[in-house]
């Protein structure tokens, strides 16, 4: 069996490893875990698996972003997900939201003075808008973006709490 993918209106139907790119894949990928997950919501419950996506949002933005993380969420209702995303639009849909920092470590410190180390840090609240107006913008303190992230965070909590 070979699956066909057209890629848009007017492109040729060609076989899926050929005529899509790696971000197309992902989310096709996505879209059919979204599915086979919603099937399988009527079957006796098992053990609950965990689905990991690295930049499934890579090369869309806007809209195509905004479904991409309605379509994350809606997956995670039965599936466990983690996403590594660059996108507000994408992480705004996120249960919780954890950020990756890399910092230099301080003299003293056992690592060795100017080693890099990484933390993961969970960011909530206005902790959480603030990062998402960085992703945003670059400007963690920039008021559109601000309102822009607490409009986002808004619209994906609505969404959520009417599914």
């Amino acid at each position: 069996m070979t699956l066909l993918l057209t890629a848009h209106p007017g492109a040729p139907a060609l076989p899926l490893g050929k005529g899509a790119s790696g971000g197309e894949l992902s989310r096709i990928v996505l879209a059919l875990e979204v599915v086979l997950a919603e099937a399988g919501e009527h079957e006796a419950a098992g053990p609950r698996r965990t689905l990991v996506f690295d930049e499934v949002d890579s090369g869309v933005g806007g809209r195509a972003a905004l479904e991409v993380g309605r379509r994350l969420a809606r997956l995670a209702r039965s599936t466990q997900v983690v996403v590594v995303t660059h996108l507000a639009q994408v992480a705004a849909w996120a249960a919780a939201q954890l950020v990756v920092l890399k910092e230099r470590a301080p003299a003293g410190d056992g690592a060795g003075a100017g080693a890099t180390r990484t933390r993961v840090v969970a960011v909530e609240g206005a902790e959480r808008e603030k990062e998402l107006a960085r992703m945003l913008s670059g400007h963690e303190d920039s008021d559109a973006a601000l309102k822009h992230a607490a409009e986002l965070l808004e619209e994906a909590a609505m969404a959520q709490s009417q599914a």
